[in-house]
Formats: C-alpha cells, structure tokens, sequence
C-alpha cells in the first residue's frame, strides 16, 4: 500500500510540475501578445503623425551662382554666408575647378534623395513622437571641403548634410583620409548619423569621468537611436559593417570579461577612451589575435547592450533613463553577456 501511495503522490507531483509548465508558457505567450500589441499601437500611433519634409539642395543652387543671383540665394540662405567674406570671394569659390569637380561628383551620386527623404520622414516622426517639444527642423545639403568632423550640422532649427561626407568609402576624394574613418563616408549611414545628433543632444555631455559612466553614456544614445529607427540594422545603428556587428555578438561575452578581468568599469584612465569607445582602426586590448578582428567603438556596443538590459528588466520611461546615472543602470541592469 505505502508503495501505491507514493506512486500517487509522485503522479500528482509530475502533473503539479506539468500544470505550472503550462501556466508559465501561457504567461509568456501572454507578454509576448502584449508587448507585441503595444508595440503595435505605437507603431500605428507613429505611423499616424503628420511631417513635412523638405530637402533643399542648397549645393546645387550655389553651384550654379551668378553675380546677379547671388543677392538673392544670400538673402535665403544668410547663415550659410558669413557677412566678413565680399560677394566676389563666393563668386571665386562656386567657379574654382576643385569646387566644380565636386559639384559633378557630388550631382552625379546625388541625383536623386527621394529615399533619404522617405528615411528622414520616418525619423521626424518617430522624434515627434519621442520628443514632442523638438521640431522638424529646415533641411539644408551643402559642400563643405569634405569637412568629415562636420558632416552633420544641427541648430537652431537648421539641419545641415553635407553631401560630399557621404559619396562613398572608395571615392577618390578620400584618398588621404585613414580607412577606419571612410568607411562611414557611404550614404546609408547619413540618416543614422542625424540620428546620432538629436540622441547626443537629449543625452548631454558626458560628466561621469569613469570608463562605465562613459560607456553608458554612448549606450543611452544608441538606445535612443533604437527608438528612432527601428526599421534599420543594429549594424547600420552602430555604424558597423555587417561582420563587424556580427563579431561584436559573438564575442560579448569575451569582452565584458575582459573589462571585468583588467578592473576597467571604475577606471578613470583616460587612454580606455581612445582604445575602446573613439573611432579608430580597431579597439586595442593588446592582444594581437583579438585587435586585428576587434572592431573600434567596442565599448559602446557593451554600454548599448547594458542599457537594453536595464530598459528590458525595469518599468521606467525614456526620460527616466536619460536621467539615471551610469551606476544606476549599470546595477540594475541584469546584464548578462551572450554566451
């Protein structure tokens, strides 16, 4: 009989342990559904606010300056004319033979923007609807001198692409220009690289001096530009190739220990910067293997993985994550790197 008994008791454990199974898969299916529905009545409620976009091609305009037109495109356009520089200076300039070559080429890749405007509406409107107090702003493409450090100009309501940053990697414009820094030049990453700006500017300046509190700083931005184009690649978010995100995936968990391993998240050396958060030819760990593979920037990457986490296991808004400080986050996290 005590051997009937227990076979009872062990068939009712085994069908307790089945129900709790199922209670828990159907909970799960349950936070799917919702979460999938909520994002959903976002995407609908984004997909629903009204943006007018306009991209005006000031470099062809000044390409095609006159003595007699002049006046008129300063008058449009004042702040893209400093009043110390005389009327012929700008005249010389549009006519110089570099300036003109540049024209050409920058015409040639540009003919058309009509899918940067349809990234761009997209972007707004996801702004708006992150950050209703910002407005679209006016829209401005120019030739800069191929001035890479400021491919994106954004104030006072003015955005500013120049569009001779963006003729891609292998341009020969670029010749002189270090290869790490190049491969951004390709004009798939232009929408992202606005996105850049309007995530620095709701994120701030960076005031935590220690190597965590700069690494979440960049993954709180990266964050945002989830929100802000969700339609795009991690890669292209990122500013990485293909392979070089893949890499980043594969070898997390390889990272964070070594972060964890050299004592680095509290480290207010200001060398950790360069090495793994700057753009650079590779992220340096010192180890021949890892470097020639490691693509720069590692550490954002881990800070953008960090700030998932925190986002994903604890119920605060945007603007509470943009105020949180580093540790914070970083304790509140539950980061675990992929295996």
């Amino acid at each position: 009989m005590a051997f009937w008994r227990n076979r009872d008791n062990l068939d009712r454990y085994y069908n307790l342990q089945r129900n709790i199974i199922k209670i828990l898969k159907f909970t799960l299916v349950f936070y799917v559904f919702i979460s999938c529905s909520n994002e959903s009545e976002v995407k609908k409620e984004i997909s629903k606010i009204p943006i007018e976009i306009k991209i005006e091609r000031f470099d062809t305009l000044f390409a095609k300056v006159t003595l007699e037109t002049l006046p008129d495109l300063k008058k449009e356009y004042p702040f893209l004319f400093p009043e110390k520089y005389a009327d012929s200076i700008w005249i010389k300039r549009s006519q110089d033979t570099i300036q003109q070559e540049v024209n050409i080429e920058v015409e040639k890749t540009f003919l058309d923007l009509s899918k940067e405007e349809t990234e761009l509406y997209s972007l707004f409107q996801h702004i708006q609807y992150y950050f209703p107090e910002i407005k679209t702003p006016k829209i401005v493409t120019i030739i800069n001198d191929v001035d890479y450090r400021n491919k994106i100009v954004l104030s006072k309501g003015l955005l500013i692409i120049a569009l001779d940053t963006y003729l891609g990697k292998d341009h020969h414009f670029y010749e002189g220009i270090q290869k790490y820094l190049r491969q951004n030049f390709e004009r798939k990453y232009m929408v992202p690289d606005i996105a850049s700006m309007y995530a620095k500017n709701q994120v701030g300046p960076i005031r935590d001096r220690t190597f965590i509190g700069n690494l979440i700083s960049f993954g709180k931005e990266l964050y945002i530009k989830d929100l802000l184009l969700p339609e795009f690649t991690n890669a292209r978010k990122i500013g990485y190739t293909e392979e070089q995100y893949s890499w980043a995936i594969t070898n997390e968990e390889y990272i964070w220990r070594y972060f964890i391993d050299k004592k680095l998240l509290y480290s207010t050396d200001s060398s950790l910067m360069p090495r793994f958060l700057y753009p650079a030819p590779f992220s340096k760990f010192y180890l021949e293997e890892i470097d020639k593979e490691a693509p720069d920037r590692i550490a954002q990457f881990i800070g953008w993985r960090i700030v998932d986490s925190y986002m994903k296991n604890n119920n605060v808004s945007l603007r509470q994550l943009i105020l949180a400080d580093a540790e914070t986050i970083f304790n509140r996290s539950k980061y675990k790197p992929k295996k």
